[in-house]
C-alpha cells in the first residue's frame, strides 16, 4: 500500500488539523512541505494537486483530498471506529457545529492571505495585522466557550474522547497565543486544550514540533 503523502504548511491551521487526525487515527503519512510565504502553493505544481491553491492536499487512496475538514470526514467514514464524529446524528450535528464556528467562522477572516490585505489596504502595517487577529479571535473564541457550555462536553469538546472539534480548536487556540488574543477567562476552552496538548496524537502534530520549511 502507498504511504499517504500530506502536502502541508508547518503554521497552517487547516494542514494542523489534518495532521492531529491522521496522528489520532495512526495513519503513518509523508509530508512534502509547500512554503506559504513564497507562494508556493499557487505555482502550477500544487495547483495541480488542489486548484483553490490551497492547503493541505492529502494523496491518499489513490486520489487528492482537499478542504480539511472533508478530508477529515472521509477518513472518519473510511477507517472503521475512528470516532471522530459521533454515530448519533444529533451528536454528530453537535460536533459539526462546533467545528465549524472555528473552520468557518473565525478561520476565513483570521486567514494570512486576508490579514495580508487589511494591512495593505490600511496601511496599518504590524500593528493592524496584530489587532485584526485579536478582535476576531477572542471573541470568536468566547462564542465557542458559551457552545460548549451546554453540558455535551467533558474533558474534550464533545465528551471524554477527542472529536473533530478538538481537531478545530487546538490550531485555533496555537493562533490565539501567537497573537495575544484575550482568551485567559475562558475555562472549558483552556481546560480541553490542556487535555488535549497531553496526547502524543496533538503535541506531534504542533507547528513547533513540525518547524518551517528548510530554506
Amino acid at each position: 500500500m502507498t504511504t499517504p503523502v500530506l502536502y502541508d504548511y508547518w503554521r497552517s491551521s487547516a494542514s494542523y488539523r489534518v495532521r492531529i487526525a491522521l496522528n489520532l487515527m495512526g495513519i503513518a503519512y509523508e509530508t512534502v512541505p509547500v512554503d506559504l510565504l513564497t507562494a508556493e502553493h499557487r505555482s502550477e505544481t500544487h495547483r495541480a494537486r488542489n486548484p483553490q491553491g490551497l492547503l493541505p492536499a492529502l494523496d491518499i487512496d489513490g486520489r487528492m483530498f482537499t478542504q480539511s475538514l472533508a478530508i477529515i470526514e472521509y477518513l472518519d467514514e473510511t477507517r472503521p471506529g475512528a470516532g471522530l464524529l459521533p454515530k448519533d446524528p444529533e451528536e454528530r450535528a453537535r460536533v459539526r457545529a462546533l467545528s465549524y464556528a472555528i473552520a468557518m467562522e473565525i478561520h476565513p477572516i483570521c486567514n494570512t492571505s486576508v490579514a495580508a490585505h487589511v494591512v495593505d489596504i490600511t496601511g496599518g502595517g504590524e500593528e493592524a495585522r496584530v489587532a485584526w487577529m485579536r478582535h476576531f479571535i477572542g471573541p470568536g473564541l468566547a462564542n465557542f466557550e458559551a457552545m460548549l457550555a451546554d453540558g455535551g462536553s467533558g474533558r474534550f469538546c464533545h465528551g471524554d474522547t477527542p472529536t473533530m472539534a478538538d481537531i478545530c480548536l487546538m490550531p485555533q487556540m496555537f493562533n490565539a497565543r501567537r497573537w495575544g488574543a484575550d482568551i485567559e477567562g475562558l475555562r472549558l476552552v483552556n481546560m480541553i486544550a490542556d487535555n488535549c496538548e497531553e496526547l502524543e496524537s496533538f503535541a506531534a502534530a504542533h507547528p513547533d514540533r513540525i518547524g518551517p520549511p528548510p530554506k
